[in-house]
């Protein structure tokens, strides 16, 4: 499941906190999710037209509307969607009549973690037929383009299926001197190949169709219907012919010379193969995995510090240098591997069918040949090392761009652990280099908080009202070995290691620093901090808070933490002890992606905020999304009624910052405004 997909979730449920408790948990594990409660008839027919619900999850026990009646509003409304029973507990007569009556799935409520399996294969179930019927309808659009272009085609090209024509274009009818496909209707292939090559080419098609490694293009001599022959190069390639496998032939009169066609194929500065047919390698490999072999890898090679060298030795003397690293891995290659550049400084190399420790050692080889090497660059000579990512290849992981971002994902991560360094993704060994990388990041984030690793920035919170002073969110990185690392990356290691507290005290204790330099040179600012899980339960922040916040001495309400919807709604009642002890310290209080919830405004009887970030699923394409337009504005109307001021967040665009002026909002926040800037 993607983590940016927001998944539209219509409950028919009784019990509103029961509903939200499910919520939490979806938003907790990171599912973004954009939920709707109905309890009667007219309710879910409301929600099915305003919503458009990818999931449904039904209560059986809801007492008002029983699932038939539910399933044919969902089919009337034509769109697909996933249809789940929602139990208390699992009882099989029940099951059964849920699933006899159109559910896809049964989740129980006291089964977290089977609701989570359930609820993520129904939605990827549903993206899967949903990018089922795009590709049917892209592969009729382009059986529809392919077949105007194989009649408009200069080149002689045929369709053969078990060795018998079944298609041909008018070019390939000229070239062998047919009048119309009624000709050739029936009649065998060899038929058009010279006696001289006939065996050559019965092997060939017998090959292709066990789905041999075999070569595309070959040279041979064909012969004409009047028995007239003329050399060819004929090109083989998979194809389907109204449903069925079949193989497309292309004859071509003019033979191109094989070493040109070589040296059109290599980059002119390594001599590997250039990107483009690179790419088609990898497309081979992928292919054959798909057909069951094993065993091959892509791996990806970069030179470490390449920007330094290059700095170093000079831009003209750059290809020099990239030759001289891209012969040593041509001196290691195998009969069957194949390498080539795929970006500026990039080597892809596809090694053939090996195991994995083969692998692994040929990597080691490659990497102790490079690091003990003396590169000449013009006047200068240098030492360079590499890192290197791959990814094993296998029916799984059968396609060219998942490979291709497996294996960028996996350099990026051996580049992260600094020079010299393996990563290669393998599915099995998963969880152990999981564990590993952990253990570093760990140990990277103690030392910062020990240290000065971690670092803040700050983004300008611009007033649409008028408001007097400065307003900017504050902003968490860390200083990582290949530069600074944003928070989703070490926070969840800092969360499973109970650091997230001494993390919370470390901003707090920088940013008040900053404002109370700011308000000694007379620029009166309000800061929001980001506020975790661990600090609602910590007995001791608010005395540190107070001490800190006298020794500032600040102006009340300069300091502004926040925390999510969600964590509010899952740790309520510290939540409001917190936030009422907290304002009596002249601190002011945020809600984070509000409005995300079944009943947002409901949270504020028991949490007393003084703004409302509104959840940032809204903002995305606002402009195009009149019924988001019209929601913010709603949320800002019952905010302000409440005396509570809104803040939008991740405003991208011009007209966006238009829009919610006219909506009513306080603040906005985003990129287009201010890019985040180094907290000085």
């Amino acid at each position: 499941m993607k983590k940016d997909f927001v998944i539209r979730i219509l409950f028919i449920e009784h019990s509103v906190e029961e509903a939200e408790q499910i919520i939490s948990l979806l938003r907790n594990t990171g599912i973004a999710v954009r939920p709707a409660r109905a309890t009667t008839a007219d309710q879910v027919q409301a929600a099915l037209a305003e919503l458009e619900p990818d999931l449904v999850m039904f209560d059986p026990a809801n007492g008002s509307i029983a699932l038939p009646e539910v399933k044919r509003m969902l089919d009337a409304l034509g769109s697909d969607y996933a249809l789940l029973g929602l139990v208390g507990t699992v009882d099989n007569q029940q099951v059964a009549e849920l699933y006899e009556y159109g559910v896809q799935g049964i989740a129980a409520r006291n089964m977290p973690g089977q609701l989570l399996a359930v609820l993520r294969r129904e939605f990827d179930a549903l993206q899967t037929r949903r990018q089922l019927r795009r590709l049917e309808a892209t592969q009729r659009e382009l059986e529809r383009r392919c077949d105007a272009l194989l009649d408009s085609s200069r080149d002689a090209i045929t369709y053969v299926h078990e060795g018998v024509h079944v298609r041909a274009n008018q070019a390939y009818l000229e070239t062998f001197g047919h009048e119309s496909f009624d000709d050739l209707l029936g009649m065998p292939i060899l038929d058009m190949i010279d006696a001289a090559n006939v065996d050559e080419f019965k092997n060939l098609l017998r090959g292709h169709s066990r789905q041999e490694k075999l070569p595309n293009q070959v040279s041979l001599r064909a012969r004409r219907a009047d028995g007239g022959p003329f050399d060819a190069t004929v090109e083989f390639a998979p194809a389907t012919f109204e449903g069925e496998p079949c193989l497309q032939i292309v004859f071509r009169r003019q033979v191109v010379d094989p070493a040109m066609l070589d040296q059109l194929q290599r980059d002119p500065v390594t001599g590997l193969y250039n990107r483009a047919h690179m790419l088609e390698e990898i497309g081979r490999a992928v292919a054959d995995a798909a057909n069951g072999r094993k065993g091959q890898s892509l791996l990806l090679v970069e030179p470490d510090n390449w920007t330094a060298l290059v700095g170093g030795i000079g831009l003209a003397k750059a290809d020099e240098l990239l030759a001289g690293f891209s012969a040593r891995v041509r001196m290691l290659l195998g009969a069957g591997d194949v390498a080539g550049m795929l970006a500026e400084h990039t080597l892809g190399v596809v090694l053939d069918s090996r195991p994995d420790e083969a692998i692994r050692e040929w990597i080691t080889r490659l990497q102790q040949r490079i690091g003990s090497e003396i590169f000449d660059a013009g006047a200068r000579s240098i030492t360079v090392t590499a890192s290197v990512g791959g990814s094993l290849l296998g029916e799984k992981n059968a396609n060219a761009e998942l490979l291709l971002n497996q294996a960028s994902q996996a350099l990026r991560t051996a580049q992260s652990l600094g020079n010299n360094q393996i990563e290669l993704h393998d599915p099995a060994a998963r969880e152990k280099a999981d564990e590993e990388r952990e253990r570093y990041w760990l140990d990277l984030l103690r030392n910062a908080l020990e240290g000065e690793g971690l670092v803040l920035y700050h983004q300008q919170t611009v007033s649409l009202q008028d408001a007097e002073g400065d307003y900017s969110e504050i902003l968490l990185r860390m200083n990582g070995p290949q530069g600074e690392v944003l928070p989703g990356f070490f926070m969840p290691i800092a969360e499973k290691h109970a650091l997230t507290g001494a993390i919370d005290r470390w901003v707090l204790e920088h940013a008040l620093q900053a404002l109370r330099q700011r308000e000694g040179l007379g620029q009166p600012t309000t800061f929001f901090v980001k506020l975790t899980a661990a600090s609602l339960r910590d007995q001791t922040l608010l005395s540190w808070l107070g001490e800190r916040l006298a020794q500032a001495r600040l102006r009340r309400g300069r300091l502004v933490l926040e925390m999510t919807e969600s964590k509010v709604m899952t740790l309520l009642r510290p939540a409001q002890e917190f936030v009422t002890a907290w304002k009596r310290l002249g601190g002011r209080f945020a809600l984070e992606q509000f409005g995300s919830g079944l009943n947002s405004f409901q949270l504020l009887n028991h949490i007393d905020a003084d703004y409302l970030k509104i959840d940032r699923s809204y903002m995305a394409d606002l402009p195009q999304h009149p019924e988001n337009q019209k929601k913010v504005g709603e949320l800002c109307q019952q905010a302000h009624a409440l005396g509570k001021q809104t803040i939008a967040e991740w405003v991208e665009d011009a007209t966006s910052t238009s829009l919610l002026f006219a909506a009513g909002v306080d603040f906005v926040q985003g990129n287009f405004l201010q890019m985040p800037q180094r907290l000085e």
